[in-house]
């Protein structure tokens, strides 16, 4: 390292989202009076944080009522409630969108008006919300994305953004000439151990980067939900590598600040569907997850946790979904094995893995550069406990299903296998040394109570970017598109053949929000 150059793993890190609390520096200026408290972890992030909004609160509309809606609802009832306010539910189910209002009325609030999806522009004509939540199934984004920015709305979607090239088109092109901001909510870019990634990669700890290796695992519980819910069908959620990699395809982009180029892809259905099940002479099984033997370890038991039950065991009458479909059943068209390399215009390659039916629940990286290696190993949960989802102890000590451990620990002592997160960088010359991570707080790895202050409360200076571009959307969900398209054909994609553009506007203003 040449003399006066810090040297990247001891220099002090830039302020981490989701970090443990750290001393404010003396002189620094305290909050103004009757400004929104930021959230704990981004308290605990230190002292620099986005500017607090003067004006009155933001009116919300949010599309889809099921789960991933909860933490935005909550979060603008609770931690952002003096910015930020729900004004309209947009669903095909009246019992969820009563749960939400049931929500609304513990903190003093009155019900929503409630739209269907084919009244979405009467809602925007009628409530004038000045954001609009998409937090619908994945292949319903593009509509509702296009005419909210057509309409000058700003939105927030879930991510993906949207399944295919023409989604993808219609949404970049609306995005190109609309006022509004749109935000794709990359809430993992936060978690302190991938946030300490991209410091050390960006401040040259391995030299330029040449290569990254990438395996993520679902293990027999949270990877197996995803063949009981819509997201099985891949017209619905454009399978895993759209739907889950997304966001991991978003960080390799992020870590090496590189533009993805050229997509081949392997993949098939090995484990789940009714094929596999008959290969391995799993004999007849129920339509239905919560018909299952006591003893089933692929059953899930909806009625054991509340927010199921009321989300959807009991509003199936409303609109037919059924969340609980056996995952040994027909229907499956998405795959649970895949693999995909990905070059890179600068010229590293991405060789990435995803298995969803994994003993264990994590992810491993490797990134190599001209002066070393970064390997980051994160065990969410080390094993799957026998019984079914449904029979796994819970949080607080109760048999309920605990299906995603990023969201919610539920994990006992993993035998030869460790629960937690190890960062270790080898410098060419040098011994191996594990670095600290700072601890994350909250859901995701500490990432989304970070990401909901951006959202609500505006951007501020993060060295590191976590704030994300609708053009990073592009380039993440981009990849799962030619990858499904790679696996399809048997053919290698180059991306610039989708005629999807991957540059940022010159005009590009800095996001505002995350």
């Amino acid at each position: 390292m040449p003399s006066g150059t810090p040297d990247p793993t001891t220099a002090p890190a830039p302020a981490v989202a989701g970090a443990a609390p750290t001393t404010v520096a003396a002189g620094a200026a305290p909050a103004a009076a009757g400004a929104p408290a930021r959230s704990d972890a981004a308290a605990a992030a230190g002292p620099a944080g986005p500017p607090v909004p003067a004006a009155p609160r933001r009116r919300h509309a949010v599309v889809g009522t099921g789960s991933r809606a909860g933490m935005f609802v909550r979060s603008m009832l609770t931690t952002h409630a003096e910015v930020a306010e729900p004004v309209a539910w947009c669903d095909t189910n009246d019992v969820r969108m009563d749960l939400y209002d049931e929500l609304l009325a513990e903190h003093g609030r009155a019900p929503l008006p409630r739209y269907t999806p084919e009244d979405f522009s009467r809602m925007l004509d009628e409530q004038d919300p000045d954001v609009v939540v998409v937090t619908s199934p994945d292949s319903t984004h593009a509509r509702y994305v296009v005419e909210a920015l057509d309409r000058g709305v700003d939105v927030v979607c879930e991510k993906p953004m949207t399944i295919d090239v023409d989604g993808l088109r219609a949404i970049t092109e609306a995005a190109r000439r609309s006022t509004a901001e749109l935000v794709v909510t990359f809430n993992y870019r936060y978690s302190p151990r991938n946030s300490e990634v991209r410091r050390l990669v960006s401040e040259g700890a391995i030299g330029d980067v040449t290569s990254v290796t990438f395996e993520w695992l679902l293990d027999t519980v949270h990877g197996a939900d995803y063949f009981r819910r819509w997201h099985r069908e891949k017209a619905s959620s454009g399978g895993l590598l759209v739907h889950k990699s997304t966001h991991h395809l978003d960080l390799v982009n992020w870590w090496i600040d590189d533009v993805p180029e050229v997509v081949s892809a392997l993949g098939r259905l090995a484990f789940y569907g009714e094929d596999s099940a008959a290969a391995r002479g799993l004999g007849p099984r129920p339509a239905l997850g919560r018909d299952g033997a006591a003893d089933d370890p692929f059953a899930l038991d909806m009625a054991a946790d509340e927010t199921l039950r009321r989300l959807y065991l009991e509003a199936e009458e409303a609109d037919g979904y059924v969340r609980d479909r056996d995952v040994f059943g027909p229907g499956i068209t998405i795959e649970d094995n895949l693999a995909v390399l990905v070059g890179y215009r600068g010229g590293p390659v991405l060789t990435y893995s995803l298995n969803a039916h994994s003993p264990w629940e994590g992810y491993r990286v490797g990134i190599n550069g001209t002066r070393g290696r970064l390997e980051l190993e994160v065990v969410e949960r080390t094993h799957v406990h026998p019984g079914s989802a449904g029979k796994m102890l819970g949080p607080d000590g109760k048999k309920a299903p605990v299906v995603d451990p990023s969201v919610t620990h539920v994990d006992a002592a993993g035998g030869a296998r460790a629960f937690g997160s190890r960062l270790v960088l080898q410098q060419h010359w040098d011994e191996a040394r594990e670095l600290p991570i700072p601890e994350g707080v909250g859901a995701h790895g500490g990432g989304d109570a970070m990401l909901l202050d951006d959202v609500f409360l505006g951007v501020g200076d993060d060295p590191l970017g976590r704030q994300a571009h609708y053009v990073d959307g592009v380039r993440s969900v981009i990849v799962g598109i030619a990858a499904n398209e790679s696996i399809r054909t048997g053919e290698t994609v180059r991306l610039s053949t989708l005629g999807i553009e991957l540059d940022a506007p010159a005009d590009l203003p800095a996001p505002t929000r995350a």
